[in-house]
């Protein structure tokens, strides 16, 4: 069916060697890592990649923000910070970075009747796609917008938000959308018919449960949400989340009961 990866993160182990073991172990295809400070850990990451017969599924930006900022400075750090992240993309043959536009509120001033906050802020994204598409094209990866729940952001919050913008910069194949089933659970009226809708534009899903926990503690469909991506062929990353910012990374027998649950539900 699809390829299924798990975050760095979640993995218990004191060396990268050391974790992408356990995720072979586990039956994990890829491994997903944060593109912070990546740049000096390249070289151990693909050696360690390249021993379990693992793939990179794609770098993450994390909170990592700043793109949409009324700070130009600011704007363009988080710039040069995307361009790094993807040539350790094109390093690691990783399929795509995913990033969130806006953590927190906006600082953006309030121009209206010129234009809102917002508008300006769509402006910026749509001008900074437009910018990296083709980048992200030579390097082979592409760029996944991550929606979060209005918690986490003022700006991108929905699938069809994340849908205007590729529409916005012609459906560049470079420029995907990135999903978190639970960030989506908070936003969506639909979960299951809004990712349906979107699915051809979706290169990475999160599962992560209600809460961040990991899928099976929280009582999300997962049956569900797995035959829908079995339905319309769903051929993007799964990518198992659910570490709650400050949480121990899960142990070796939690991560497997999870990957277990999740071929109970009908991931092959």
């Amino acid at each position: 069916m699809t390829k299924i990866a798990i975050r760095e993160a979640l993995l218990p182990g004191e060396t990268v060697e050391a974790r992408l073991a356990l995720a072979r172990e586990l039956g994990f295809a890829g491994v997903e890592f944060a593109a912070d400070q990546l740049e000096e850990r390249i070289d151990a990451i693909d050696e360690a990649l390249r021993a379990h017969d693992l793939a990179a599924s794609g770098l993450n930006m994390g909170e990592k923000d700043g793109w949409v900022s009324a700070d130009r400075a600011r704007r363009e750090s988080a710039n040069d910070r995307l361009r790094e992240a993807l040539a350790c993309a094109l390093d690691l043959e990783a399929d795509y970075v995913t990033f969130a536009p806006q953590i927190g509120a906006s600082d953006m001033p309030d121009l209206t009747p010129f234009a809102s906050p917002m508008d300006l802020q769509k402006e910026l994204l749509i001008w900074l796609l437009r910018g990296f598409s083709d980048l992200a094209d030579a390097m082979d990866a592409s760029l996944a917008l991550l929606p979060l729940n209005s918690g986490k952001t003022a700006f991108l919050t929905r699938l069809e938000q994340a849908e205007l913008f590729c529409r916005a910069v012609d459906h560049h194949p470079t420029i995907t959308i990135a999903a978190s089933v639970s960030d989506m659970t908070l936003e969506e009226a639909d979960l299951l018919g809004s990712l349906e809708s979107h699915l051809e534009r979706i290169s990475v899903l999160y599962l992560a449960d209600r809460g961040m926990r990991l899928p099976g503690r929280g009582g999300l469909p997962f049956p569900e949400i797995i035959q829908a991506l079995r339905k319309r062929d769903y051929r993007g990353w799964l990518v198992v989340d659910g570490q709650a910012a400050g949480a121990k990374r899960e142990d070796a027998a939690e991560l497997a009961g999870c990957l277990d649950y999740l071929r109970d539900c009908g991931l092959a």
